[in-house]
């Protein structure tokens, strides 16, 4: 998950969250985790798996994402 809409009015809130950073939140907030579309709607395995593979590596590319800002 991105919010990138604050950051490009130039505020320093708005960052991108691993699916691993949510669940580390959540279970801080003692709050249940439960991936959903945009409609609400369960996640299929599909996509679930692939927004997985992304979370693995979604650190390695984040310095180059970071460097980036305000460039």
């Amino acid at each position: 998950m991105e919010e990138t809409i604050s950051r490009m009015a130039g505020s320093t809130n708005g960052s991108m969250k691993t699916i691993a950073d949510i669940t580390h939140m959540a279970a801080a907030a003692e709050r249940p985790v439960r991936q959903r579309t945009t409609t609400y709607e369960d996640v299929d395995a599909e996509r679930a798996a692939a927004a997985g593979r992304f979370d693995e590596r979604a650190r390695s590319v984040l310095p180059l994402a970071v460097g980036m800002v305000g460039t």
